[in-house]
C-alpha cells in the first residue's frame, strides 16, 4: 500500500470522478487539505476565487452547464458561511455540488477556539449529505460517498474535515468501485397513458405543449411533436432552448421572464401538455383547460395543479411513444395565429432595439450580443431585468448554452457562471449579462478571470436602479424608495483590474465596440472584457399578465396596459384578434 496524506487521497478521489477544477480560498483550518490539492495540481486545478460565495456559485453553474458535479471549498467559520448562497442555488435547481469545509483541528475542538463552530447543523437544510469525518482514513471514503450521494439525489453534499486529519498520512491506493456519474434508470410510459393523451389531443381545439428542463436532450422530439400535432410550444425560462428559439412554433416562456405570444397561447389553450417541469405558475392557467402532466418524479405529479391525466415517464421516452401514433393534428387557425403573434412580438422587440434617440435600450444591447455571439456561445445570466431581456432575445437555436439562478434567484450569479463556463468549455465563447446591481456584488472576482487568463465578455447593463424591484414597487403603487444605485465607470475599473473595458452609450458605440471585441478575440486575446452599457432606465414589459384582449379584460384595463408599455393595437394585436382575421 502507498502512504500519502489524507488530503492528497481526497484529491485523488476527485480526479477519479473526472473533476478537474475546484474553487475556494485557503486558510489555516483547511491548509492541509489544500496542500493535498497542490500535490495533484497536474490533474486538479485550484481556482482561487476572491470570495467563497463566488466559488460555490461557480460550482453550481458548472453542474448546470455540464451535468458534472461542481466542487468548492471554504475554511471553518466565515468561509463555511460564505459557501451557503451558492449551495442553496444548487439545492433549489437540483444539481450535484460538493462542498469541502474546513474545521478546527481535533485537539482544540470543543474548547471555544478561534473560529470554531458546530458546522454540521448549519448545512442540515441545504445538503442531502452532510458529515464530519473523525479520522484521516475516513476522508477519501466519505468524500467518495458524498459525491455518489450528490449524483444520486441531484443535490448538495458537504464534507467537514478537521485540518489536522487531512495532513496525516494514510495508506490509500484508490477504490475499485467504479465511479458512476449518471443515474440511468429511465421511466417508460405505460401504453394506456399514451393512448389517453392521444385521445385528448384529438378532441382539443387549442392545445399547447409546455416543456421544462426535464425535456432537455429531447430537442428533436419536441420539434417533431410540435409539428406533428400542430402545437404552439411554451417553455419555462430555465428550459429556454429545449426547442430552437427561432422555430416558428416556439412562443417563448410564460411569466415575467416571458413573452406576449406565450402568455396569450396559454390563456387561450383548452389543453396543456405539461412535460418535464414542476413550474409553479402553471396554477394560473385557465381552469377550463384540460391539464396533462408528464413527469418522471411521482412526487411532482399534481403538485402545482390538479391534473386531468398524469403520465409517469421520462420526457424523451414519452415523446418517442407519442410520435409512433398514426394520428397527426392539423396546422390549426390557433397555431397560425400564434405564429403571427410571435412574428409581431419579435418585430416589436427589434424596433425597441433600434431606437436610441432617448438613450441606449437594453434590447439594443441584447440584439448586439445575439448578432455577434458564436453558434456555440455559453451565457451566464444574472438575476433581474437583465434576465428578462436576455431570455426574450438571446439565440438558443444551435449549440448555445446558458446558466441562470432559476429557483433561488440570487443576484450576482452572472459573473461566476461565466467563470465556470470558460473553465468548463475553454474553447467556446463565453458571455455574462448582468445589471449593475448584481455585477457590483461580485465584481472583485473579475480579478479571478484576469488571473487565469479567461477572456470572458462581461456585459453590464447599468440603469442605476434595482429595476426588477422598481417594477414591483410601481405595480404596488409604492414610492420608488431604496432602489436607486450610484453609477460607476465599470469599464475604467475593469482596466485598473487588468481587464479590457469599453463604455457604450448609443448604438454606434455599441456596434464599434462589438467589432473591436471580435478583432481582439480573433487575435487570441486572453484578458476578460467588460462592456459598460449605459442604458436608459425603462420598465420592461411585464408579460406575467398581458392584458391586451378587450373581450377578457375590458377596454379600460387594456388601454392602461397599452399606454404603460407603449404597445399599439396595430403592432401588437391580441391573439384573439389575429385569430378572427384568419
Amino acid at each position: 500500500m502507498t502512504k500519502i496524506t489524507a488530503g492528497q487521497a481526497l484529491a485523488k478521489v476527485l480526479i477519479d470522478w473526472d473533476i478537474d477544477h475546484i474553487y475556494g480560498i485557503t486558510a489555516d483550518s483547511i491548509n492541509n487539505t489544500v496542500d493535498g490539492f497542490y500535490k495533484e495540481k497536474e490533474k486538479l486545478n485550484y481556482i482561487q476565487v476572491r470570495h467563497e460565495e463566488i466559488g460555490a456559485l461557480a460550482a453550481a453553474a458548472d453542474a448546470k452547464l455540464t451535468g458534472k458535479i461542481g466542487v468548492s471549498f471554504g475554511s471553518a467559520g466565515p468561509g463555511a458561511v460564505h459557501l451557503l448562497n451558492g449551495l442553496y442555488d444548487a439545492k433549489m435547481d437540483h444539481v450535484p455540488v460538493l462542498a469541502i469545509v474546513g474545521q478546527s483541528a481535533t485537539g482544540v475542538m470543543n474548547t471555544n477556539f478561534f473560529q470554531e463552530m458546530n458546522q454540521d447543523p448549519m448545512f442540515v437544510d441545504v445538503a442531502e449529505f452532510h458529515k464530519q469525518v473523525v479520522s484521516a482514513e475516513q476522508i477519501p471514503y466519505v468524500v467518495d460517498e458524498a459525491i455518489r450521494s450528490a449524483y444520486a439525489t441531484k443535490s448538495v453534499s458537504v464534507v467537514i474535515i478537521p485540518d489536522d486529519l487531512s495532513g496525516q498520512e494514510i495508506e490509500f491506493n484508490g477504490f475499485k468501485t467504479k465511479p458512476l456519474k449518471a443515474i440511468t434508470n429511465q421511466v417508460v410510459p405505460k401504453q394506456e397513458d399514451v393512448t389517453a393523451v392521444l385521445d385528448a389531443l384529438k378532441e382539443a381545439k387549442n392545445p399547447i405543449l409546455w416543456v421544462g428542463k426535464g425535456a432537455y436532450g429531447a430537442r428533436k422530439e419536441v420539434v417533431a411533436i410540435s409539428e406533428k400535432f400542430g402545437l404552439p410550444v411554451l417553455s419555462t425560462a430555465p428550459a429556454t432552448g429545449v426547442m430552437p428559439t427561432d422555430h416558428k412554433n416556439f412562443m417563448g416562456s410564460w411569466g415575467r421572464l416571458g413573452t406576449k405570444p406565450a402568455f396569450e397561447a396559454g390563456l387561450m389553450s383548452d389543453l396543456v401538455l405539461f412535460v418535464g417541469t414542476n413550474f409553479p405558475f402553471a396554477r394560473y392557467l385557465p381552469e377550463t383547460a384540460k391539464f396533462i402532466q408528464v413527469n418522471n418524479n411521482l412526487a411532482d405529479l399534481g403538485k402545482q395543479r390538479d391534473a386531468d391525466i398524469t403520465v409517469l415517464a421520462d420526457a424523451k421516452l414519452f415523446f418517442a411513444e407519442l410520435l409512433k401514433s398514426d394520428f397527426s393534428g392539423d396546422e390549426s387557425a390557433f397555431l397560425k395565429a400564434s405564429q403571427i403573434n410571435k412574428q409581431n412580438w419579435d418585430k416589436w422587440l427589434n424596433e425597441l432595439a433600434s431606437d436610441d434617440k432617448e438613450g441606449l435600450s437594453a434590447e439594443g444591447v441584447i440584439r448586439a450580443i445575439k448578432e455577434n455571439s458564436s453558434d456555440d456561445a455559453v451565457f451566464g445570466l444574472d438575476v433581474g431585468n437583465n434576465t428578462e431581456w436576455a431570455i426574450r432575445q438571446l439565440p438558443f437555436d444551435k449549440q448555445q448554452r446558458f446558466s441562470m439562478s432559476a429557483w433561488y434567484g440570487t443576484m450576482g450569479f452572472g459573473l461566476p457562471a461565466g467563470l465556470a463556463g470558460k473553465l468548463s468549455y475553454p474553447d467556446r465563447e463565453v458571455w455574462t449579462i448582468s445589471g449593475d446591481g448584481g455585477y457590483a456584488m461580485v465584481m472583485p472576482d473579475l480579478l479571478t478571470e484576469v488571473k487565469y487568463n479567461l477572456p470572458v465578455i462581461n456585459v453590464v447593463l447599468e440603469n442605476k436602479a434595482f429595476g426588477f424591484i422598481q417594477h414591483e414597487k410601481l405595480m404596488a403603487n409604492q414610492a420608488l424608495y431604496g432602489i436607486n444605485l450610484l453609477g460607476a465607470d465599470w469599464a475604467h475599473m475593469a482596466e485598473d483590474m487588468g481587464a479590457i473595458g469599453f463604455t457604450v452609450t448609443n448604438l454606434a458605440e455599441l456596434n464599434d465596440t462589438m467589432k473591436k471585441i471580435s478583432e481582439l478575440q480573433a487575435e487570441g486575446n486572453t484578458k476578460p472584457i467588460v462592456i459598460d452599457a449605459k442604458i436608459k432606465n425603462v420598465d420592461p414589459i411585464d408579460t406575467s399578465f398581458v392584458t391586451v384582449d378587450e373581450n377578457i379584460f375590458g377596454k379600460d384595463m387594456v388601454a392602461g396596459y397599452r399606454k404603460q408599455y407603449n404597445i399599439s393595437e396595430t403592432s401588437q394585436p391580441a391573439l384573439s384578434s389575429i385569430l378572427k382575421q384568419i
